[in-house]
């Protein structure tokens, strides 16, 4: 990272954006140009959660190259000024690489259904078992990450 001075390093801090943070952009390979989705998502013990359909062309491109790009950010703002030069945002981000694969296993599947919704707040989750024999629940395990802040006060 070229701004060291922007680098989070706090381990709670990272664990804080990759927890409270409600959407992940994720980068697929797709020929000559990547494909970005963003998608809520949740987060447990370095995998992040995602759900969707049976087929389209995020599934396509996972079938032929399963590593990716995300990138997750929480806390941003932008911050006007009069003079347009002097415009900036306040902004905590993780961005990061791994490899993404469809969850088969219908215990995993429940599983990763319940880390995103309490990534979103609720807790007590039942599904429907049409529900989940449906859905994809795609799982991308975290292989590098970095942090990067501006304009707050490092925490402690």
């Amino acid at each position: 990272m070229r701004r060291k001075d922007k680098e989070i390093t706090d381990e709670a801090l990272l664990h804080k954006i990759l927890t409270t943070a409600e959407i992940c952009r994720v980068a697929f390979f797709d020929n000559e140009y990547p494909y970005i989705v963003p998608m809520n998502f949740g987060y447990h013990q370095g995998n992040l959660y995602f759900h969707g359909a049976p087929e389209g062309r995020k599934l396509d491109l996972i079938r032929n190259n399963n590593k990716v790009g995300f990138e997750i950010e929480l806390d941003h703002e932008v911050i006007k000024d009069e003079v347009s030069c002097k415009w900036t945002t306040k902004y905590r981000s993780i961005i990061g690489t791994g490899e993404i694969t469809i969850v088969t296993d219908r215990e995993e599947k429940t599983a990763g259904l319940n880390y995103i919704m309490i990534q979103h707040g609720k807790t007590d989750n039942t599904y429907h078992s049409s529900a989940v024999d449906y859905i994809v629940v795609l799982k991308l395990t975290i292989k590098s990450m970095t942090g990067k802040q501006s304009r707050f006060v490092t925490e402690k």
